[in-house]
């Protein structure tokens, strides 16, 4: 038995193009859980998540009512409470009846001085007539960025620093629980400057993948797990002679470039776990999970992996 972190995509909750509706994420929720089933019995288990959609859904909610907007640190709470409490609902339905779930909201610190903070780049929310985002800026204190012929918020994505509730994430796992945590990046916090030890929210989004692959550092894993919606790392993806990576050193993939927007931050995680830990990154798609941990499918990166292995 190993301890191993899943990150699932969006798509495990949301597929492109579907309605954000509750019975399309519980249907969602229903094939992860079925897919990390045999996962959670053959080891110790963490699974993390995104919440993109459902947290930029709590955000237009929240425009459409007068008043002060709650922040993004409010939001991604709710977020992790209301995909944990699906995760975990539809595990329960499979797994043993005496296997313990547990979902964690969880606290991810960022650097006040992150240089993420002087140019936000992360779109949220809805989209803008160039004067109408301009608008809204001025009286709510956002920043704006152009997106394609639209303008939309934008806001900052730091780096983890430290996850606050490693212990009792630890203490769940050894008692042979299954662990939700970290959805969504975490809950973005920091310590006031100038106060000391006084916690406070930041409007801010922490990338999935690096907030899980920290989880995965701080918490000894064996396996850290990108569950995306592709079965591997593809060079040259979408052109005729796309290959599929099986297995790689990260300082062999140094050599190549991935999208930022997808599959970049999903290779930097995995390649820094792997050198950090001396473990096994995986990135597979979500049905090949258990096959991917034995090394059948999906992309192992890993500091013993020899030369790139195409196939």
């Amino acid at each position: 038995m190993g301890r191993v972190v899943v990150a699932l995509g969006g798509n495990a909750l949301l597929k492109r193009g579907e309605d954000m509706t509750a019975t399309n994420q519980r249907k969602n929720a229903k094939v992860a859980a079925e897919a990390l089933a045999p996962l959670c019995l053959e080891h110790e288990t963490v699974i993390t998540h995104g919440n993109g959609p459902q947290v930029g859904l709590l955000a237009l909610q929240e425009i459409a009512y007068e008043g002060e907007d709650s922040p993004l640190d409010v939001l991604g709470a709710e977020t992790e409470g209301m995909i944990g409490y699906m995760v975990e609902q539809e595990l329960g339905n499979i797994l043993p009846f005496e296997k313990p779930i547990a979902t964690i909201l969880t606290m991810v610190e960022v650097n006040p001085d992150d240089p993420a903070f002087k140019d936000p780049t992360k779109f949220i929310g809805k989209v803008y007539t160039e004067e109408e985002a301009k608008s809204e800026a001025a009286a709510k204190g956002w920043q704006v960025k152009p997106d394609g012929k639209y303008w939309r918020r934008v806001v900052a994505s730091p780096l983890p620093q430290r996850i606050f509730q490693l212990r009792p994430i630890k203490w769940l796992l050894e008692k042979d629980a299954v662990v939700i945590a970290a959805g969504g990046g975490g809950i973005p916090t920091m310590y006031e400057p100038g106060k000391e030890r006084h916690l406070i929210g930041v409007e801010c989004v922490i990338d999935k993948d690096r907030a899980s692959a920290l989880l995965a550092k701080e918490i000894g894993a064996d396996f850290f797990v990108v569950a995306t919606d592709t079965d591997a790392v593809y060079l040259d993806w979408g052109k005729p002679g796309q290959r599929a990576i099986r297995s790689a050193t990260p300082d062999a993939l140094d050599a190549y470039t991935f999208p930022a927007g997808s599959m970049g931050p999903k290779v930097e995680a995995a390649q820094d776990f792997a050198r950090v830990t001396g473990g096994r990154a995986i990135i597979c798609a979500l049905p090949d999970v258990p096959a991917a941990v034995r090394g059948e499918k999906g992309t192992t990166i890993s500091v013993d992996a020899g030369n790139i292995v195409f196939g």
